[in-house]
């Protein structure tokens, strides 16, 4: 058992100190760090032997490493991992950084576009890659839904959402429809549920019919055969919006994925060549954000606790958003393990906050 562990396996506090100095030194300057260095900058009235004799012990536990070109070391994903949980001093973000957010973030701009402008101003505060999940269309409220007839088993569906969102889906149907039979079938949803989720919408209908014994039991079950498809949880088509390098597809918005071109530790081509055809792909990173978006707060995925390959010495810093009570998804940052993580965090924390407040303000 090294000596810098305590009963409980925790570390004693030079080792916490040199561990928290040692990774702070190397996200500042990139480069191995040796006794010498930390002897000057740890704050501790020790001797560069002991200094040694310490790092030689967090080496031997799995939290720093030694490149074979320096005397210095490294921290390793687990390093990071301590560090992170349990060694790291957070503030809250700037006035002026909070002020930037609410003001690229207003209420009232439409989804999308605000979708778009949180992926980029988290590439632009962290310097690194920023990603924003797209919630799911059966969260939102619809404001109007028209349905017009298209040929004898097809009709188009226009849906108006409450943040002026508007999504034009092509429907096929078991049977005809005429033009009386849609209109009445549309008068009925936006007069009993304009206003309401969509996924509220559809289990009300579906309520109602199995309650219905009258003449409104043919409008009803016309009614769930077109809502059912018409309000259905999927995209749809619609305008990213967002602008620059923001882009929208799979549920996902990526933005600053050139950024990580001048991180030292991408400069393999094949390397960085893999991450962004991960990116391009974008499924498997949805598919993490998804993981993510039940837990409270900030939560942190180091190298292989990804799960994904192509992130191997990647972190991915998330939070979820919401919009009152209701999780519309999650948003985050993708660097080097390398980050500077007091300071992503709290730009993660505050973006995931404005955002939700932004969508709660829609109309």
């Amino acid at each position: 058992m090294a000596r810098i562990l305590g009963d409980d396996n925790s570390l004693d506090p030079r080792a916490r100190q040199l561990l928290r100095t040692l990774i702070g030194r190397y996200i500042r300057d990139g480069e191995p760090v040796g006794s010498q260095t930390l002897a000057r900058h740890a704050g501790l009235d020790v001797s560069p032997a002991t200094i040694r004799n310490i790092l030689a012990d967090l080496e031997e536990i799995g939290l720093l490493s030694s490149p074979h070109t320096s005397a210095g070391r490294v921290p390793t994903p687990q390093g990071y991992r301590v560090f992170v949980d349990s060694l790291l001093q957070l503030r809250p973000l700037p006035e002026g950084e909070m002020a930037r957010l609410r003001h690229e973030l207003p209420a009232g701009g439409g989804t999308q576009a605000l979708l778009g402008n949180a992926s980029e101003l988290l590439s632009a505060m962290s310097h690194f890659v920023g990603v924003v999940s797209v919630p799911r269309r059966e969260q939102f409220a619809f404001r109007h839904i028209d349905f017009v007839p298209l040929d004898a088993q097809r009709v188009l569906a226009i849906v108006v959402f409450a943040d002026n969102d508007v999504q034009n889906r092509v429907i096929r149907t078991r049977r005809g429809y005429d033009s009386g039979e849609l209109e009445r079938v549309s008068n009925y949803l936006n007069q009993n549920f304009a206003g309401h989720p969509l996924a509220d919408v559809r289990a009300a209908l579906l309520r109602e019919l199995n309650a219905a014994r009258s003449e409104m039991e043919t409008l009803l079950a016309h009614s769930v055969e077109l809502a059912g498809q018409a309000l259905a949880g999927d995209d749809g088509v619609s305008d990213p919006g967002g602008g620059g390098e923001a882009t929208l597809s799979e549920g996902m918005m990526l933005a600053g994925q050139t950024r990580l071109m001048g991180v030292q530790e991408l400069s393999d081509l094949d390397r960085l060549r893999e991450l962004f055809e991960t990116f391009a792909r974008k499924r498997e990173i949805l598919q993490l954000l998804e993981r993510t978006i039940r837990a409270p707060g900030v939560r942190i995925f180091i190298g292989e606790e990804t799960g994904l390959a192509p992130l191997e010495g990647m972190s991915l810093v998330t939070a979820p958003y919401a919009s009152g009570d209701r999780i519309m998804g999650v948003l985050g940052v993708i660097g080097p393990s390398r980050m500077a993580y007091d300071r992503v965090i709290p730009v993660v924390q505050a973006a995931a906050e404005v955002l939700g407040d932004a969508l709660k303000g829609q109309p």
